[in-house]
This record gives structure tokens, sequence and C-alpha cells, in this order.
């Protein structure tokens, strides 16, 4: 086991009586999410920025969250037990493979069975809903579908202790300072009283409660909309819709607009413009040729932009401000038509009506690699070779299509990786 943290009590209690020997300005620096290594610190003790142990880092810990204002008493209750684990380390270290395609993914988060769950939600929190949507702006479908997406409607919160994580983490994980900054925020949670240790539970990141917040996402913006004077996202429903609805108007949701919808391309559509990170006004996409699935007229004002996630053979989504909106809660394209797809289907509007491309398999991480390292190899520009297929690639991709003769939708296939592989 790597974890020095077999007796948690016991060391504990030698930590905690370590501490009270120092100051908040001891000679041991403290990491901080503010500070990067090789600060000025370092020239007075050069391995201040990883302590030898586990009781001094928990130590250095204390001095600067009561250095910070959150009470002994509540440091020492939450740290009371505290036990680094194994399974967190395991699971942040691990390299996932995102091997589902978009349509396995929407398959998953948007079935028949959470879509009839969604609209008994919207019933049975109708009033709670539209009294948030009057003050917000934002949709009770939207909220409901979040909730949906992110735990199921509260059946899968996680079972990790918060504490237990983000410690583990910030001691031991890749991310140390973003996780120390989070399990800082984390004891401010439990110093205002909003939440027990006890109950204080989430993911093996630390994302907490029915609607999964961050604790700096929790401290932002969660809400006593039930007026107990708890912001509970674990409990109460009233706290986790209103709390919700804050971070999502805080992410740019805009009221009375939609997250788009799905369109036709004409046969002429030019797929390099076919980015998340290109957008043209309604007009613009008017002109060429865009058009609604049902096939009447595109209306509206604004921007927008198109997003083709599975090529040209797969459905089109044209895309607002609303979409992005959604993606600043979860930064993927996946995640976030599943909660507008999930959203809709619970108002009565259709899934998504256009053939997905199912033969085709999922690229492999190593895959991946090969893709961009073959692309570079043919000096067009993919970007680093590090699996993720963002915009860089999809357009060395392009490239590499418009060279051939294919349309250039930037879809990653294996035909296409087995194409590259013959030039070599």
């Amino acid at each position: 086991m790597r974890l020095p943290f077999r007796h948690p009590a016991r060391l504990l209690l030698a930590t905690l009586l370590m501490a009270g020997c120092q100051s908040t300005g001891a000679t041991a620096p403290v990491a901080t999410g503010a500070s990067a290594p090789g600060t000025a610190t370092a020239a007075v003790q050069p391995v201040a920025q990883q302590p030898a142990s586990f009781p001094e880092w928990l130590a250095a810990l204390r001095a600067e969250a009561l250095g910070q204002g959150i009470r002994p008493q509540t440091f020492d209750r939450a740290f009371q037990r505290v036990k680094l684990s194994d399974r967190v380390v395991e699971l942040d270290g691990a390299q996932p493979e995102f091997t589902r395609q978009v349509w396995q993914y929407l398959d998953s988060a948007v079935n028949e069975k959470r879509v009839q769950d969604g609209r008994q939600k919207l019933q049975e929190h109708a009033a709670l809903l539209s009294r948030i949507t009057r003050r917000t702006g934002v949709p009770g479908e939207i909220l409901v579908a979040f909730w949906g997406v992110e735990s199921d409607f509260g059946k899968s919160t996680g079972n990790f202790s918060v504490i237990d994580a983000l410690t583990t983490l910030a001691f031991e994980g890749r991310r140390a300072a973003y996780f120390r900054s989070e399990l800082l925020a984390a004891l401010r949670i439990l110093d205002s009283g909003d939440i027990a240790p006890e109950r204080m539970t989430g993911s093996w990141a630390g994302a907490m409660g029915q609607t999964q917040f961050m604790p700096t996402v929790f401290l932002r913006n969660a809400v006593d909309e039930d007026g107990d004077g708890h912001r509970d996202i674990w409990g109460s429903m009233p706290d986790v819709l209103a709390s919700t609805a804050k971070f999502v108007l805080a992410n740019g949701w805009r009221p009375g607009e939609s997250w788009g919808q799905e369109v036709r391309l004409p046969d002429s559509f030019p797929y390099d413009q076919a980015e998340l990170s290109i957008t043209k006004p309604l007009s613009d996409w008017r002109r060429l040729g865009v058009r609604p699935v049902d096939g009447s007229d595109l209306g509206g004002e604004g921007s927008a932009a198109i997003l083709v996630l599975a090529g040209h053979r797969g459905p089109a989504f044209l895309v607002r401000d609303n979409f992005r909106a959604i993606m600043r809660y979860n930064p993927s394209t996946s995640y976030s038509l599943a909660v507008a797809m999930l959203a809709d289907r619970m108002t009565g509007k259709p899934g998504v009506r256009g053939p997905w491309p199912r033969e085709e398999q999922a690229l492999s991480r190593d895959e991946r690699i090969d893709l961009q390292q073959r692309l570079a190899s043919l000096g067009l520009e993919p970007g680093a070779a590090d699996g993720i297929v963002g915009a860089n690639t999809r357009n060395a991709v392009r490239r590499f299509q418009a060279s051939v003769g294919e349309i250039p939708d930037g879809f990653a296939t294996k035909a296409l990786l087995e194409r590259l592989r013959q030039r070599s």
C-alpha cells in the first residue's frame, strides 16, 4: 500500500498536537491552490512542497485552514476518522478509454425509463420548478434533465466520503493543488453548518449531492431555497433545484432561448464549418440551406454553430448559446446533447430523428494516438498525439479526407485509420 496512513485516529491525535506547536506562518511552507511549485518558499526548505509524511501534511493543512478562519473544532471533527483511499487513487490514475460512441452514450443517458421518470419528477415538483423558473429563467425541464443525467434523480450520488476523497487527491493525486483548494472549500461548507461530515458524501472526485457540485461550485451557487438555514443539495429538493438553476444561469443561460435543434444539411454543406468554435448568424445558415429536421424554415435571430458528432452520415445539430451553458457544467458535447435531448423528450418533443452510423466502432485510445501520429507524419497538423480527438485533430482528418476525395466531415473512423496505415 503506497499510502502511509494505517491508524487514522492515533495519527490524527499526533498531528493535532504537532499543529498546536505551529503558527499559521510556520517555517514549513504550505502548498495552496494559488501557489505553484518552485516558488520563493522553496529556497528556505527545498522539500517544503512535498511533506515527508501524511501527519506533517495534515498539520500544515490544519494551520492553513485555521488561518482562513475555519474553526478548530470543525477541522478536528472532519478529520477525526479520515482515511486515505487506494480506490480513489486508482480511479484518479486510470486512463479512461472513452470507447463509447455518442449514440451509445445517449442510449444510456436518455433511455425510455429516464424519460418517464423525468416526466414524473416534472409533475411532482411542478410548483417548485415554476417558482424557480420565474425567478431565474432556467426551464424546469432543463433542471430536471441535469438532475437525471448527473445522478439518475438522486439514485446515484456517490458513497465516498468527500473529505476522504479530497484529502487523498490533495495529498496523493495528480492535481494536488486543485484538490487542496476543493478540500479547503469543503471545510468551509462544514464550518457553515450546512451539512455534517458524516452526510457529506459524493463521487470519488468529490462531486456532491443530487446534481454533483464540487465544493467551490457549492460555495458560489448553493441556495437555501427551503429556508431552513442549511444549503442541502443532498436531501432538500428545493435547495437542489434552486442551486442548480443558479449555477446554470451563472454559466451563461439565456432565458427565453432554446439550446438549439436537430437540422438537415444540404449536400453542398461546407463541413469544415461544422465546429462548435465556428458561429454564424442564423441568416447565414439559412442561406447555406440549413433547415430544421422537419423541413420547416429556420426561424429566429442570433448566432449558432453546427455540430455533426458522427460525420455526414449522422444527424446534425444547430446549437446556440444555451448549449454552451450546458457544456460549462460538463465540457462534453455528448453530455450536453444528453441533457438537451432529455429535456426535450420530457416535454413531448421527439428524440434524435436522424440515423446514427451504428456500425461504426469507436477508436481505442491507442488507435486515436496512432491516428494523430500518422496525420502528423503527413504534415496535416493534428496537434499533440494525446488520444483526444479535438478540433485540431478533426481539422487534420478533414484535410486528409479532402485529399482522398471523401466528404471532409472530420469523423475519425477505423476505416479512415486503415487508409492512413496503408499510406505508410
